[in-house]
């Protein structure tokens, strides 16, 4: 018997699922269910949000997204991602825009944070995804070894220990904080 063939989704389909409580991405139109993380990974996310808001909003550089906030990377089929954090500058997304839906595009910044159920190859890989889509600066975030990988496009991956300096790079010129703030609590 013939298998029939998957129907794939389109950004407007996940939109409108994840309004019904359905939380996931799109990857090349299936969708990929995600699962809520956990306490640690919740307070990195905060206290990255903390950091990076406080250095942004006031001096109204752009956005800063928390997790849910997805990005539409490509059409037919759609594929839509989002980061843990993503940060946006204002010369890409005016500060007084309205945008209900989807960002289309990848962000200046996409951080993701390795979950428990995470393997750290894969999030090697989306890092690399968020580069081949035009994002900037990406950081992976090790909660397990208190680390950070930072990815950029044409360059080697920086690794962050505990003792050294997160920074902005050219992405956030000006920003920077030790990556011991990151898992402070």
């Amino acid at each position: 018997m013939a298998r029939q063939k998957e129907k794939l989704l389109t950004a407007g389909d996940l939109l409108r699922l994840n309004s019904g409580r359905i939380r996931g991405e799109l990857i090349q139109g299936t969708l990929c269910e995600t699962m809520p993380a956990g306490v640690r990974h919740g307070h990195i996310v905060v206290n990255l949000t903390i950091l990076l808001g406080g250095f942004i909003k006031p001096r109204r550089f752009g956005w800063i997204l928390a997790s849910e906030v997805g990005f539409l990377l490509e059409r037919d089929p759609d594929t839509v991602r989002a980061p843990d954090i993503a940060y946006i500058s204002a010369n890409r997304l005016p500060l007084d825009a309205d945008l209900p839906g989807y960002y289309e595009g990848a962000p200046d910044l996409a951080i993701e944070i390795i979950s428990p159920s995470d393997r750290p190859r894969e999030l090697y890989h989306k890092a690399r995804m968020w580069i081949s889509f035009g994002a900037p600066l990406v950081w992976v975030v090790d909660p397990e070894n208190r680390a950070i990988e930072v990815h950029r496009p044409n360059q080697p991956v920086r690794h962050l220990a505990e003792d050294d300096t997160l920074d902005g790079s050219e992405t956030l010129p000006g920003f920077s904080c030790p990556v011991r703030d990151v898992f402070e609590l």
